[in-house]
């Protein structure tokens, strides 16, 4: 069975392990790997969000930047400017412009359902605290509060819930990451030691929520030992969130002919990586495929129940 836990998220909580909680994706960018571009417009993310709710979403992730593989990422503001000084162009979406893509997609969806919970998909510390500000009450930060020094700190003054990603290296770095023997004592340690700084920080320890980053600066070999081995991150004793959905080891997996399978062939295997994810123990799934997933949930919980 899976630890129960109660994550706190500003003024309310959401009980885990009894049940799969399922956070639904929502792009509000031109360029993630999966579907960027189809929800860029705000009346169009919000329609999305909207449906991955009736499909049986508990929480909504927006986020208004890619972190695909070769992605160019800042962690702040001043970085941005020093980099776009030095490259004469922009190399990473900035602190504005990710501020205009997700709020007004934020405050419109609240208006629309008051009661739904809403996480931040950033790891800039400004568009964490504006978004929380506008109504959202997780901070979903890819990098384990890393690439903003600011980040931390942030998140124990909102008291918002927070999930800490493990992720080697940066996203244009991935391809050249040299083979780790033991990937899944590697991220145990990291996640150990990065929980431990956010809480030297000030974040309270039951606002936190890891995630070991499937695809984060993993090969694609690496992944499997992480899933297949997923029950030991119980050891550092936080709840766990899997985000397996549509990823290129699953892709390469599922692979016809030779070619690597295109997103839409992709939705078996995720199925089959999030089962997985559950029955090991995961507290929450981060999936594009909200309605399928809420399904093989349930049946998941059953087993594990």
């Amino acid at each position: 069975m899976r630890p129960v836990f109660e994550w706190q998220i500003g003024s309310r909580a959401l009980q885990l392990g009894k049940r799969t909680l399922i956070m639904g994706v929502v792009n509000v960018t031109p360029d993630s790997f999966s579907d960027g571009g189809l929800h860029l417009d705000r009346e169009a993310a919000v329609a999305h969000a909207l449906q991955l709710l009736a499909d049986g979403a508990h929480i909504i992730d927006i986020g208004g930047e890619s972190s695909r593989p070769g992605a160019k990422v800042i962690g702040s503001a001043e970085e941005a400017s020093v980099s776009s000084k030095s490259s004469g162009a922009k190399i990473a979406v900035s602190e504005r412009e990710e501020l205009d893509r997700i709020i007004p997609v934020i405050t419109s969806l609240k208006k629309k359902r008051s009661d739904v919970v809403i996480s931040v998909d950033t790891y800039k510390a400004v568009v964490a605290r504006a978004a929380v500000e506008a109504g959202a009450e997780i901070v979903n930060d890819v990098s384990g509060f890393r690439w903003d020094p600011r980040m931390a700190k942030t998140l124990a003054e909102l008291k918002c819930g927070a999930v800490l990603m493990h992720m080697r290296g940066r996203p244009e770095e991935w391809r050249t990451l040299p083979p780790v023997a033991d990937m899944v004592t590697l991220v145990k340690r990291e996640l150990r030691e990065r929980a431990d700084a956010a809480l030297m920080a000030g974040v309270k320890r039951d606002r936190l929520v890891l995630d070991p980053g499937f695809g984060f600066g993993k090969n694609h070999e690496e992944n499997y030992p992480l899933l297949k081995r997923f029950a030991e991150f119980h050891e550092l004793r936080y709840p766990l969130l899997a985000g397996v959905s549509r990823k290129s080891f699953i892709g390469r997996a599922v692979a016809r002919d030779g070619k690597d399978a295109e997103i839409p062939s992709r939705l078996y295997g995720t199925l089959a990586a999030e089962t997985a994810a559950i029955l090991n123990g995961a507290h929450i799934i981060r999936t594009h495929d909200v309605k399928a997933c809420a399904d093989a949930a349930r049946i998941a919980d059953i087993v594990v129940s």
